[in-house]
């Protein structure tokens, strides 16, 4: 291995022919530098997704009701209905798999933003009614003051939590804005708390104009009744969300004499399923990445032992004067094989290393820009060290070849080659 003439005689080759090397160790190069590329830019894209769930359960689900799409006991199809305060407490009672529930309002609807006032200032923020524990469900970074909290549902207090953008827009720089008044729909709230978002870009912008007010304060104040816009829920440990959304909709549909079958009477969104199905996508993306890295890779190495097949080819009488003078089969062997690991080798860390360093500036060149579907690609190392490991492992199949080749030609059928 650290024999001065083998490598003085692996130089020699290679070198011969620069072009002709140079081309068959590109192909190595490429099959390695695709599979970097393709893994760093799919972990970017992955983290740029999962990154809306950060902080999040994934054990969470959100339900609404629409409209019905059958008639059931006397009553049409198309109706509307609501939930109602009652449903929160028969959903505890009845349905053992909860583990948060969290009824919620919207002030002007899904979609709805309202007029805040304060001084002279005013902005279209988006006003909720929500208990305490709906911060556990969609986490914020409580970053001055405090959560709507269970005294505030008590009593109906008129406070109010304010997104980081609300402040923002409602206050100047270094303003105290905790214990101070904001007005909504000709209502005075106290700020008690100021929030910012675990999320990036759009996600957090948007998350930061919102406003939280008690939920008995809210249907209070704005008429609500004993309406409730939407649940939110999370399920306990180790039990799927759809067990827990079946039985919420079969509780619920007995309440709001609504066919349990109906499939348009409820709407939901699932957390888990939707994370699962990321999941399994990128799970693709990575698979696929090394199915076409490594294919690749194996065109690269079946042109390099095409390539050592001819340099054996134009070898032969060299290998049959070596043979004469006494070199035993592994002396031929190695030093093929050497040949061609090498060759694959340095192509091989050549890609490794372009691959990654492009990976790198792309990371480095989106360092404080806002993007939400492209985050921090990278390349772990265990993921290096196998591309590395397979690219030495087809190195040794690209010389092995030609190798046995070279052995099996008798020296004096090489010495007579021209």
């Amino acid at each position: 291995m650290f024999d001065k003439d083998k490598w003085d005689e692996i130089y020699h080759v290679l070198s011969a022919n620069p072009i002709r090397t140079f081309l068959t160790a590109f192909g190595v190069f490429w099959g390695l530098f695709m599979l970097i590329v393709v893994m760093g830019a799919g972990k970017g894209l992955e983290n740029g997704v999962t990154a809306e769930y950060q902080g999040r359960p994934t054990n969470s689900s959100f339900m609404w009701t629409m409209y019905t799409s059958k008639p059931y006991k006397g009553l049409p199809r198309g109706r509307s209905f609501n939930m109602r305060n009652g449903d929160v407490e028969a959903l505890r009672q009845n349905v053992d798999e909860l583990d948060l529930l969290c009824p919620r309002n919207q002030l002007g609807g899904f979609g709805g933003s309202n007029n805040v006032i304060r001084g002279l200032r005013s902005g279209e923020f988006d006003v909720y009614g929500d208990y305490p524990e709906y911060i556990e469900i969609e986490p914020s970074d409580i970053i001055e003051g405090r959560f709507v909290n269970k005294t505030d549902i008590e009593e109906d207090r008129k406070v109010a939590v304010i997104g980081k953008r609300v402040y923002m827009d409602l206050f100047d720089p270094g303003e105290k804005a905790i214990g101070e008044y904001i007005q909504i729909n000709g209502v005075y709230f106290m700020v008690v708390g100021i929030f910012d978002s675990f999320r990036s870009g759009e996600d957090a912008y948007e998350d930061t104009q919102n406003i939280h007010l008690p939920f008995t304060t809210f249907q209070r104040v704005f008429n609500y009744g004993d309406v409730v816009s939407w649940m939110a829920m999370t399920s306990k440990e180790g039990i799927p969300v759809s067990v827990m959304e079946d039985k919420v909709k079969h509780v619920l549909a007995g309440r709001h004499q609504v066919d349990p079958t109906d499939p348009r009477a409820f709407g939901s969104y699932d957390m888990e399923r939707e994370f699962l199905r990321m999941n399994n996508l990128f799970t693709g993306i990575r698979g696929l990445a090394w199915i076409v890295g490594f294919f690749t890779l194996i065109a690269g190495v079946v042109g390099i032992s095409n390539i050592m097949l001819v340099l054996v080819k134009e070898r032969t009488k060299e290998i049959g004067v070596r043979r004469a003078m006494g070199a035993t089969p592994w002396n031929i062997t190695s030093q093929i094989m050497l040949e061609a690991l090498f060759l694959t080798s340095v192509a091989g860390f050549c890609g490794l290393f372009v691959g990654v360093w492009s990976i790198e500036s792309v990371r480095l060149a989106l360092e404080g820009q806002q993007s939400d579907s492209f985050q921090n690609p990278e390349v772990q190392m265990s993921t290096i060290l196998i591309a590395f490991g397979i690219l030495v492992f087809c190195g040794t199949l690209a010389g092995l070849i030609p190798a046995r080749r070279a052995v099996s030609i008798k020296p004096i059928d090489a010495l007579r080659s021209e």
